[in-house]
This record gives C-alpha cells, sequence and structure tokens, in this order.
C-alpha cells in the first residue's frame, strides 16, 4: 500500500471533518490541485463539476480509512 503523503493526509482529513467541498478550477498548477489530482488517482476522493468552474470534492471510503 503506498503511504499517504502529508499534504494529502490534511486534506483528505478537512474532509472529514468538513464534509464535502466545491473548489473553482485551476488556474495553473497549485499546490492544491497537484494534490486533489493525486488523492483522486488513488481512489481517495471524487471530484465532479457542479456547474461551470466549480467541482465539488467527496472522500471515498478508501480515503476514510487514510484518516485513521
Amino acid at each position: 500500500m503506498a503511504r499517504v503523503l502529508p499534504q494529502q493526509r490534511l486534506l483528505l482529513e478537512l474532509l472529514v471533518v468538513s464534509g464535502d467541498f466545491a473548489v473553482p478550477s485551476p488556474n495553473g498548477e497549485t499546490l492544491l490541485w497537484r494534490t486533489l489530482k493525486e488523492c483522486k488517482e488513488s481512489g481517495y476522493l471524487k471530484m465532479r463539476e457542479i456547474s461551470p468552474g466549480i467541482h465539488r470534492v467527496s472522500i471515498t471510503p478508501k480515503g476514510r480509512l487514510q484518516t485513521g
């Protein structure tokens, strides 16, 4: 099993505490978007565009396991 990086763990813990959140579409390559993509590729979260330029981020059961 791959080790969860500190920034990934922080993002996942934020999702556990706050629930789903919305983020604007990427404007360049930011740390937030790199971390979101890494977590999505690992199956820790899912993202869905809810309106033009706004994405909903939700934690998956696999992502919840990484915070425990």
